[in-house]
């Protein structure tokens, strides 16, 4: 299994829904309200107090998806496709192993490791 984890623009989240929802094998996924800084928007500027940098966060989403290894990467493809508009703070997406899951609800009544 992999997990694969995305940074994306607010803006995208409908169209990425509409899209996964059509993928076959899409598994669900989890989207959290995140900040973010990218490196290179700080490049050359000047250095200000910490509340000013704290005020340069950009509202992101993070998207976040556990499922089988064989449609990890038309995901990622799927993702990258639909969010970019080609401009600096686009996201970024990154995918790493994840050697078990369990579905809570699955359990109840039997050992986790019987699933």
């Amino acid at each position: 299994m992999k997990e694969i984890k995305a940074i994306i623009r607010p803006s995208k989240l409908a169209a990425l829904r509409e899209a996964l929802r059509d993928f076959p094998g899409f598994p669900g996924m989890t989207v959290s309200k995140v900040e973010g800084l990218s490196a290179p928007s700080r490049i050359g500027a000047p250095r200000h107090n910490l509340r000013e940098e704290l005020v340069d966060f950009t509202p992101k989403l993070r998207i976040e998806i556990v499922g089988p290894d064989d449609v990890a990467n038309g995901l990622v493809d799927l993702i990258v496709r639909i969010c970019s508009t080609g401009q600096i703070g686009d996201g970024l997406v990154w995918v790493t192993p994840v050697d078990r899951a369990i579905f809570v609800h699955k359990t109840v009544g039997s050992t986790p490791d019987s699933h």
